[in-house]
């Protein structure tokens, strides 16, 4: 006896117990690895143990962690280009972390200058970022986040930016190089 599910679609319909997951869940080998090399690191980082018993213990326990949650943490099967995001990321990361320590400068000066209260002038505004991936809008975020002097205060997935900037100065490079370097890293 077909029902209305198995009359439209090639594939049966699921059976769903009460112990098993809707949509029975799929993901790639390489999900799996990926994740169960990120946990294995952890485990190294966090035990601090080299000997065999630990070393087996943390691989025995990140198999299984990585076998039932590694469509948790990557969605999408974890691909080539994701080698490249890394690598663009890891280029990325030298730039950024010039960029917050030239920010903690700019701040410095702000709150030592004698005529701080003039100087200081907060804003929110607000912008539209060409940026599309969700990774890249939350990435921008947050690196506009880590650079003193300004936060990200909402961020819609359509790139959608509202921004406090703590002076003219802060809020003059948004979006900007910081945007295109971002964009660049996830492709587009």
């Amino acid at each position: 006896m077909m029902n209305e599910y198995s009359k439209n679609h090639e594939e049966p319909a699921p059976v769903v117990t009460p112990n098993s997951t809707y949509p029975p869940r799929k993901h790639s080998i390489s999900t799996f690895i990926f994740t169960f090399m990120i946990l294995f690191v952890i485990w190294i980082i966090f035990s601090g143990r080299f000997d065999s018993f630990h070393l087996t213990l943390g691989i025995i326990s990140c198999a299984l962690v990585a076998y039932y949650s590694a469509d948790l943490l990557f969605i999408n099967p974890i691909s080539a280009n994701l080698a490249r995001i890394w690598f663009r990321f890891i280029m990325y990361f030298p730039w950024l972390l010039y960029q917050i320590f030239m920010s903690n400068l700019h701040v410095l000066y702000l709150v030592f200058h004698p005529r701080m209260m003039e100087l200081i002038d907060p804003r929110i505004f607000k912008f539209k970022s060409k940026i599309k991936n969700q990774y890249g809008l939350l990435t921008f975020a947050n690196s506009i986040t880590l650079t003193p002097g300004t936060i990200t205060v909402s961020v819609s997935l359509y790139g959608d930016f509202t921004v406090h900037a703590i002076d003219e100065y802060c809020r003059d490079p948004l979006p900007g190089e910081m945007e295109a370097r971002i964009a660049k890293i996830f492709g587009e």
